[in-house]
């Protein structure tokens, strides 16, 4: 008798190591995706009469006074580059707080669209 305890207790010692492996979580594969790829906006605060009169190349115009009901329209997300200007850095400055405030984190402000460099893009 004692042969027929000794078989059953020895498998449940067996499978118990087993068992506790095959409950453990298991680390999930890493992904090998690339990151998605940054945009950059350019973005002119200033009105649409100063925007028609002249404006830098792949500019959009979003007036100042407009821009806290048009974050959501904007084609980029709070984590790309957001590059502004205006005609005196006054309204690009205000953009910029606002922007920031809401949450985008690469906000650049260069003041007048003369100081906009020619590789804003970077």
């Amino acid at each position: 008798m004692r042969t027929h305890l000794v078989v059953p207790l020895l498998l449940v010692a067996l499978a118990s190591p087993l068992a506790a492996r095959a409950a453990e979580p298991t680390a999930a594969a890493p992904t090998t995706a690339a990151p998605a790829e940054r945009r950059v906006l350019l973005l002119d605060v200033r009105t649409p009469g100063e925007f028609t009169d002249g404006h830098l190349e792949g500019a959009l115009n979003v007036p100042v006074d407009e821009l806290a009901a048009k974050l959501s329209t904007l084609p980029v997300g709070k984590g790309d580059k957001v590059v502004l200007y205006c005609r005196s850095g006054r309204r690009s400055a205000i953009a910029a707080k606002l922007l920031r405030e809401a949450g985008f984190t690469d906000v650049t402000d260069h003041g007048p669209m003369e100081r906009v460099p020619k590789d804003w893009a970077k």
